[in-house]
């Protein structure tokens, strides 16, 4: 595989995580379309590899849920339907509440501070029209620095698997434009509770900030049907 496209944390991964790191990547903003089929010699002569690692990359993508076996066509990107975003927000819902109620408690003065630069960046990506992968990453840190101030290590575990199939509907949300100043509007909520101690403000900020993304995302769902 071309090293320039290959990060650095994982050139010394074996070729096929390589590869299954790669394809969940596009899988997860977008490069890859719902529905798209994931034909072995094109993703082999794409990527410099023979179809042993795509093989294996696949098998892996459809253990996360990303892919889907599809009789007489193979495989193929997962689509994303209403059903499985609300199984994932319905969770991830309830985590995050915990995960906030626990940061109030436990976040440290250096936690604090992260978590004050973490929500400058987001802003300064959304300010800058920065690509949104840069914004979906910028979030992510952001939400990351409450989830480590819980220092709950099971708690923390099941954001972590939560993470990847939560991602591809996080970088939906964030492709949507016009969601951008509520996003920092939810952050500041989010960070001007945990600062206060408020456990119950920021329950009811981060409930607000999932109930949004809910619907924005079942608004794209739909008009992709139309």
């Amino acid at each position: 595989m071309p090293k320039s496209n290959t990060p650095k944390n994982e050139e010394f991964l074996p070729l096929r995580d390589e590869v299954f790191n790669t394809l969940r990547r596009e899988i997860l903003t977008g490069v890859m379309q719902p529905g798209e089929r994931l034909m072995e010699i094109h993703l082999a002569d794409r990527l410099g590899v023979s179809r042993t690692p795509i093989r294996e990359a696949i098998r892996m993508l459809e253990l996360e849920g990303l892919v889907t076996m599809v009789p007489r066509r193979g495989a193929q990107v997962a689509q994303m339907t209403e059903k499985s975003m609300n199984d994932v927000l319905e969770v991830r819902r309830a985590l995050d509440v915990l995960c906030v109620q626990l940061a109030c408690e436990r976040i440290t003065q250096s936690g604090l501070q992260t978590l004050r630069e973490a929500c400058e960046k987001f802003e300064s990506a959304v300010g800058s029209g920065a690509d949104n992968r840069v914004i979906a990453q910028a979030d992510v840190d952001f939400h990351n620095v409450i989830i480590r101030a819980t220092k709950n290590e099971r708690l923390i575990a099941l954001e972590e698997t939560l993470s990847q199939p939560m991602y591809r509907y996080r970088y939906e949300y964030i492709k949507d434009a016009e969601g951008h100043a509520n996003l920092v509007s939810e952050h500041r909520s989010i960070l001007e509770s945990i600062v206060s101690g408020d456990a119950q403000a920021a329950a009811e900020a981060v409930q607000i900030h999932i109930d949004n993304q809910r619907r924005s995302i079942i608004r794209q769902i739909r008009m992709e049907k139309t």
